[in-house]
């Protein structure tokens, strides 16, 4: 007589997900990968946006000035042209409209859970799920999770003495308080950070006197920014393949400087004489011109383009203190040469944690480490192809490790990761795997080669830029061509990864 048998199911069959697919935030990253998602049919995700609306870093930055230092016709997604830019370089209330707009036409607003930022998130070994739990309590299953958190999105403050004491008005510029009128005001501007050169020359009109504390002097060139003629507006709107002739242009140009930055130190060399030559043009007083002057390579860190900032800080009622703070006081700022200098109001220009993107976030995989230990233990954070980590399956970074630039459009960069994600989604589908993890010796050989490779370009060349972790690991610069990038994104190779099948029901005997 045959003995019964009963179906037992595996663990990841019996446990199902909340939700398929949880994206972490909002932004172009966010958007992107959910209007992906839509394209191929897979509508059971959700984003979790710890802000009241879309945008990300756009939304977030509403400081003076504020606006993109790379082209508008380059920095939007490449499905979603917009002939009606009104500027070569837009500012944020434009790039936020067109990312509204972007949301308005795919419907992206019912994926969101608003204000709801997440606190942690948890691989659990046994249902191969992701736990998230969101900052306000509520916890989701899900079988994968994508990072859209951006590198710029949390603000880095400096450590200065006695900043407790102070009485005046402090804040981040992207905390922008627009509650404090700086008319007629002593305002101190501390770092000279991308954010800083925008706001600084659009302060000073107005400020009784401004101080900007400086620490490095970063290379600042001419941008060519103009408004976009309504004739080049009509043309792009009904000849199509004009805007996209034009954004190629734009591309070529970027990627060429890149490819100068890498491989032609004789070009490099001829990008600092047209900095030096438009410092020397916009400064006539030599001692400030010494201050202002780079005394790095053009390209260390990041290049800054301006038509005003020299011309702000020349103006009668700016100074540029180079000594450092020393303490601050109720109503002053000490220099550490000794010099008291009365503020009324302290902004700080000191960029964000850019080296340390999950600061705020515990991303736990296999075994329960931690992401943030992980990355600290191999002296920064570091990922393949800035995408999947090993140890962390189902888990997919956009904008993750190395893939930030030091020119061109990381709109680029965030579709060739979502592609990616994609395929690695894919071959889940495919192949009914259960969880997909990268293999660690296939990290390993990556980001050995990766820093061998920074190792040999102007990033390399000793300055001190945001671009370097503690450690002096650089994990935000990708080493090459937005072209590069693409093309070894293009396929995702199975053998780099190891899968977990959905297995079948184990049939086994009843008991009697």
């Amino acid at each position: 007589m045959n003995t019964p048998r009963k179906t037992v199911e595996d663990p990841c069959k019996k446990v199902a997900p909340d939700v398929e697919t949880v994206i972490i935030g909002a932004g172009f990253s966010g958007m992107c990968m959910a209007i992906k998602l839509q394209e191929a049919g897979k509508t059971d995700f959700t984003i979790l946006e710890k802000a009241g609306d879309i945008g990300g870093t756009w939304r977030d930055n509403t400081y003076p000035g504020c606006a993109c230092d790379v082209p508008s016709h380059l920095y939007s997604f490449s499905f979603e042209g917009n002939p009606e830019w009104s500027r070569m370089y837009s500012g944020q209330q434009e790039i936020w409209a067109y990312q509204k707009r972007v949301a308005d036409k795919y419907d992206l607003r019912k994926y969101c859970r608003f204000n709801e930022g997440i606190e942690s998130a948890s691989f659990d070994e046994e249902t191969l799920l992701w736990k998230v739990k969101t900052l306000k309590g509520n916890e989701i299953a899900c079988r994968n999770l994508v990072s859209g958190v951006g590198a710029l999105c949390l603000p880095a403050y400096p450590d200065l003495k006695g900043i407790e004491n102070f009485k005046g008005a402090a804040f981040h510029s992207a905390e922008w308080n627009h509650d404090v009128d700086l008319t007629g005001k002593k305002v101190a501007v501390i770092g000279t950070g991308a954010s800083a050169i925008q706001f600084v020359p659009e302060i000073q009109p107005k400020v009784a006197h401004l101080t900007l504390f400086q620490r490095t002097a970063p290379w600042v060139l001419p941008k060519d920014d103009r408004p976009i003629r309504n004739w080049e507006k009509r043309l792009y709107k009904y000849v199509p393949f004009a805007r996209r002739l034009f954004r190629g242009f734009i591309w070529a140009r970027m990627e060429l400087g890149t490819w100068f930055f890498v491989n032609s130190p004789d070009q490099v060399k001829k990008g600092e004489a047209l900095g030096r030559k438009y410092l020397r043009k916009a400064v006539k007083d030599p001692e400030l011109r010494k201050k202002l002057t780079p005394t790095y390579q053009l390209g260390c860190k990041r290049v800054l383009l301006s038509n005003n900032y020299y011309e702000a800080l020349a103006a009668p009622n700016a100074g540029v203190e180079t000594s450092g703070v020393a303490e601050v006081r109720e109503h002053s700022i000490v220099t550490n040469g000794g010099e008291e200098i009365e503020v009324d109001a302290i902004i700080y220009g000191t960029g964000f944690k850019a080296t340390d993107p999950f600061a705020e976030i515990s991303i736990r995989g296999r075994g329960g480490r931690d992401l943030n230990e992980v990355w600290t233990e191999l002296g920064g954070a570091e990922a393949y192809y800035g995408i999947t980590t090993a140890g962390f399956p189902n888990f997919y970074m956009l904008l993750g490790p190395n893939t930030g630039l030091g020119s061109n459009s990381i709109i680029l960069m965030i579709e060739a990761q979502a592609h990616y994600t994609m395929q690695a989604l894919g071959l889940m589908e495919k192949d009914r795997l259960a969880a997909l993890e990268l293999k660690p010796e296939v990290q390993a050989k990556f980001n050995s080669d990766l820093q061998q490779e920074i190792g040999h370009t102007v990033w390399a060349t000793g300055c001190n830029s945001w671009y370097i972790s503690e450690s002096g690991k650089n994990t935000t610069i990708w080493p090459g061509l937005t072209m590069s990038y693409r093309q070894q994104t293009r396929d995702l190779d199975p053998a780099d990864y190891i899968g977990t099948p959905m297995a079948a029901p184990v049939m086994q005997a009843a008991a009697d």
